[in-house]
C-alpha cells in the first residue's frame, strides 16, 4: 500500500477537515486536478467548486471550496479557501 496524503482543507476562518487520504482532487483554474502521493510539489489557484477527499477511512468527503489555493509537498496536501464547508 502506498503511503497515504496528509491532507488539510480550511477556510480563512477554520479547518473544515484534516486527515490521511489516497486521493484528493480540485478544481483549479487550469482544470480539475488529481493527486496522488508522490505527486511532484505543486502550488495552484483553486477555482470555486468542490474539493473530493478519499479518507484512508473508507470515507468520501466532500467540500464546496471558494477561491484559494491547492500546495502539494512531500506528501502534504493544504487546501485553503476563502470560503469552504463540506457538504457529504
Amino acid at each position: 500500500m502506498a503511503k497515504p496524503l496528509t491532507v488539510s482543507v480550511v477556510s480563512a476562518d477554520q479547518q473544515i477537515w484534516s486527515g490521511e487520504a489516497s486521493m484528493v482532487v480540485a478544481k483549479t483554474v487550469e482544470g480539475e486536478i488529481g493527486i496522488l502521493a508522490g505527486h511532484e510539489p505543486l502550488l495552484a489557484i483553486l477555482s470555486a467548486g468542490e474539493v473530493r477527499v478519499n479518507a484512508t477511512s473508507g470515507e468520501r468527503l466532500v467540500a464546496r471550496a471558494d477561491d484559494g489555493f491547492l500546495s502539494v509537498e512531500n506528501d502534504t496536501v493544504t487546501i485553503v479557501a476563502r470560503d469552504a464547508e463540506l457538504i457529504k
